[in-house]
């Protein structure tokens, strides 16, 4: 589902950009084209998701339209990782000896490392606001979007050497949650004139009603049913890389 509306999103971007660009300067006048757009961002966590997990980084990439009228339009990706898993020796405490460790199938202490894994799609939309006298399609760059955000408790098992945490049995442990989310940024974006810099920075949060993915979590021994408020605040930086189109036979490079 998730790839026929990326699929359908780039051509309708692609439909809108139908139109080639005449020789003008970048910093002379808006102009219309699209973007890709690879990111990096460091969020806090907040609500339910910060009694789990600690800081935690996501990249990802983007595609994007900008209209002449400093309209933005996109679509994005981002995978989330982390090591800070909070309260850790509670998650697998009904399986492990009492100073905290897992006997694996050798009767040695299992190697077993908690890590904080997940993913976002979402679809933006925003407004460029040029700032003072420099390049028009430059400026504060204002977006908000909704998609769906995934996270859980990746348990890395060394050769799979513990059956207590192996196959299925991993799903009793790992806390997946997933559900709709709503995302905003507010930032700077600068595209150079010379089409040699062209980044952003600035502020991101996102909001997620999320519910447990599994039946059933081993270590509280309870139905797993709760309904969760995750967030998570942070600041985001990224690399755009304009696809401008081709006027008559010749590109023109600003």
């Amino acid at each position: 589902m998730h790839h026929r509306i990326f699929i359908f999103l780039i051509g309708f971007l692609l439909v809108l950009d139908n139109a080639a660009l005449s020789q003008v300067r970048v910093k002379d006048t808006c102009i219309s084209f699209s973007m890709i757009t690879p990111t990096y961002a460091m969020h806090i966590p907040a609500g339910d998701m910060s009694s789990r997990f600690g800081v935690s980084n996501t990249i990802g990439a983007g595609f994007g339209h900008k209209t002449k009228t400093n309209w933005y339009f996109g679509i994005e990706g981002n995978f989330l990782f982390s090591d800070k898993i909070k309260n850790s020796g509670s998650i697998l405490a009904n399986i492990s000896t009492s100073d905290g460790h897992i006997i694996d199938e050798n009767g040695v202490y299992a190697n077993i490392v908690l890590l904080e894994r997940g993913y976002d799609i979402r679809l933006r939309a925003g407004k460029i606001i040029p700032v003072g006298r420099s390049n028009p399609n430059s400026g504060l760059m204002i977006t908000g979007g909704a998609g769906f955000l995934q996270h859980k408790i990746r348990i890395e098992n060394s050769d799979n050497a513990a059956p207590q945490v192996s196959g299925d049995y991993k799903k009793g442990y790992d806390h997946m949650c997933n559900g709709p989310a709503l995302n905003q940024f507010i930032g700077y974006i600068h595209f150079s004139n010379n089409r040699k810099i062209n980044c952003f920075a600035g502020i991101e949060a996102i909001e997620a009603f999320t519910r447990s993915g599994r039946a059933y979590y081993f270590a509280e021994m309870k139905k797993a049913d709760e309904k969760r408020f995750d967030m998570l605040l942070g600041i985001k930086v990224g690399w755009s890389f304009p696809l401008y189109k081709k006027a008559g036979r010749e590109f023109y490079y600003y």
